[in-house]
């Protein structure tokens, strides 16, 4: 296992506030990103599940994967909570110095982006950051607002995820930033969780009174969507080829879900859990997530059938 220890504050108050960081060598792979052929993206899929769990970690959960089949996400120890990266069967902890740190996406070519916060900060605090596959590290915080989490990253560079200031849902709203800059969408209690690589559709969350709903803005037409049977749906993350990944809540509990490019949705259930959330999906269409079994929370991966 390794530990990238990110450098500190200085500079971070500007929206993207450079961090050198010489003495970090980060993730460096080739970019790639295979996306499922039409026929397979039409099929019901099936998966295989493999249990991801840092050593020693009371807790961990899979945010991201990338379609080289690199993790990451976030675990809890002693210590507080931290990133890892997972790749190749190797764990490598990511953490801002100073502050509880995660790890929420991962680019083809290896960029991770991920949120920090300082432990003297209320909970509801967040910052992002952007730790490039170099292992430069830079800040990122929305003007004019306390909190920016950016939760996930296209092949581009491009991020998106939300912002708020003093509460959660209140005052936030999915966000984009990109070579024009951030920009943000109308509506409030809402949170920009995945893309297209070309960006005409994006998924996330939005709440709807006192439920969580999934929404799709595509081809800059926003809509909202619930799974059948479903009391609270959000959408965390969409590949390629347009399906999308997230979790619902119904009778049962909390499942995770797979909407196919034809409308049908596919319940993911770590087997035995009692409980299982899916953040995340590649272009092979494999997901990622957490699950909890004997009150243990432990992260994924389900790789999908070839």
């Amino acid at each position: 296992m390794r530990r990238l220890l990110l450098c500190g504050m200085a500079g971070a108050a500007a929206l993207l506030a450079g961090c050198g960081a010489e003495q970090i060598q980060g993730p460096s792979f080739a970019a790639r990103e295979v996306r499922l052929d039409d026929a397979a993206a039409q099929s019901a899929p099936t998966y295989s599940y493999e249990r991801i769990a840092h050593p020693n970690a009371t807790a961990t959960t899979a945010w991201g994967i990338n379609a080289s089949g690199d993790v990451v996400g976030d675990y809890v120890d002693a210590a507080g909570r931290h990133g890892f990266l997972l790749h190749g069967g190797e764990f490598t902890t990511i953490d801002i110095a100073g502050a509880l740190t995660s790890a929420r996406g991962i680019s083809p070519g290896g960029d991770i982006v991920g949120i920090y916060r300082r432990a003297s900060e209320p909970a509801v605090n967040a910052h992002g950051f952007l730790l490039s596959r170099q292992g430069d590290t830079t800040f990122i915080d929305f003007p004019g607002h306390t909190n920016t989490i950016p939760q996930r990253i296209l092949p581009d560079g491009t991020l998106l995820g939300c912002r708020h200031d003093n509460d959660t849902m209140g005052s936030m709203k999915g966000v984009v930033f990109d070579g024009g800059g951030p920009s943000e969408i109308t509506e409030f209690a809402s949170m920009n969780n995945g893309a297209t690589p070309d960006r005409r559709l994006i998924v996330g969350l939005w709440t709807n009174g006192s439920r969580g709903e999934g929404f799709t803005i595509e081809d800059g037409v926003f809509a909202t969507f619930v799974v059948p049977g479903s009391d609270f749906t959000a959408a965390w993350d969409v590949n390629a080829a347009g399906e999308i990944a997230g979790v619902q809540h119904n009778g049962t509990g909390f499942h995770g879900f797979v909407q196919t490019v034809d409308g049908g949705d596919v319940s993911i259930d770590f087997p035995g859990a009692t409980a299982t959330r899916v953040f995340g999906i590649n272009a092979r269409g494999d997901v990622v997530g957490s699950y909890v079994l004997g009150g243990q929370t432990s992260g994924f991966v389900a790789r999908r059938g070839r």
